[in-house]
């Protein structure tokens, strides 16, 4: 997770060299980037970023904690990261500097975040292990007319992206109104999300797709498995995401997969291969 501030509590207490492996990392430039321009988004709330004065003060919290965020990474021997998205966003923090708070946190930084390793500039990708053995075994023959979805119930899954282009397609083409089927497969983790999942039930009903949707919350392994081994699309509208295990387990599977052109399924996952498109 890049849960960096550790590293200082580990280095201090015992001297431990150490390394890690960063699934994502805990602040980025990106987000830097859409509190300075304002821009709505999961991690900036529409009350934040419509306020000149909270943005300026999220701002400034989190220049902050991106500092410390990079100075803490650094302590690491080496860091290993799961794509070549993770890698530029944690190589970007790595070589980050703030001039005016080098010279305003001179001394507590001194004090209380000194990097042994203040050379490190980079990680190395270690893509995550994907098991597609029973996947591979799938026929491409036979397929249903069904589009799905694997993603937890998170916000920046997207999943109302996902409602709302089924819609299009079925205004698109209607003939295909009462064959084709979307099913949102995910886990729920908390109340949070069993209201997020209600939400996107409720959305589904106002678009008109309601019949046509279908949702499977904490399903089984096996029942995953099915979906697999009959569905014709698989769908991904997270912006950015960090890897994209879901992705793999569609291509194996024999699925076309569907997904947003960013992040790990665009640099790593969805690319020619011997020159050719997959």
């Amino acid at each position: 997770m890049g849960y960096a501030f550790t590293f200082h509590v580990v280095n201090s207490l015992g001297g431990i060299p150490i390394g890690a492996y960063v699934h994502y990392p805990t602040i980025s430039t990106d987000m830097l980037e859409r509190v300075r321009s304002r821009k709505k988004w999961h991690t900036n709330a529409d009350a934040v970023s419509s306020s000149a004065v909270l943005s300026r003060g999220k701002l400034v919290y989190y220049r902050l904690f991106m500092y410390y965020y990079a100075r803490s990474l650094r302590v690491a021997r080496f860091l290993m990261v799961n794509s070549s998205w993770t890698k530029g966003h944690v190589d970007a923090i790595l070589q980050h500097s703030d001039p005016l708070l080098d010279i305003l946190l001179l001394v507590p930084s001194l004090l209380l975040f000194r990097s042994p390793n203040a050379g490190l500039t980079h990680a190395e990708i270690v893509y995550p292990p994907c098991d597609t053995r029973e996947m591979a075994k799938f026929a491409v023959e036979g397929r249903e007319k069904i589009i799905m979805s694997i993603a937890q119930f998170r916000p920046e899954k997207d999943h109302a992206a996902q409602l709302q282009s089924f819609q299009h397609l079925i205004k698109l083409y209607p003939e295909h109104e009462n064959i084709t089927r979307l099913v949102l497969l995910g886990g729920s983790r908390n109340a949070e999300d069993s209201e997020r999942v209600d939400g996107l039930r409720k959305l589904a009903r106002d678009l008109d797709i309601g019949k046509h949707v279908q949702f499977i919350v904490n399903a089984p392994y096996p029942e995953m498995l099915d979906l697999l081994s009959r569905a014709s699309i698989g769908m991904n509208t997270m912006v950015d995401e960090h890897f994209g295990i879901n992705v793999v387990e569609y291509m194996a599977a024999g699925v076309i997969p569907v997904v947003h052109a960013s992040g790990g399924p665009l640099k790593d996952i969805v690319v020619p291969v011997n020159e050719q498109l997959t």
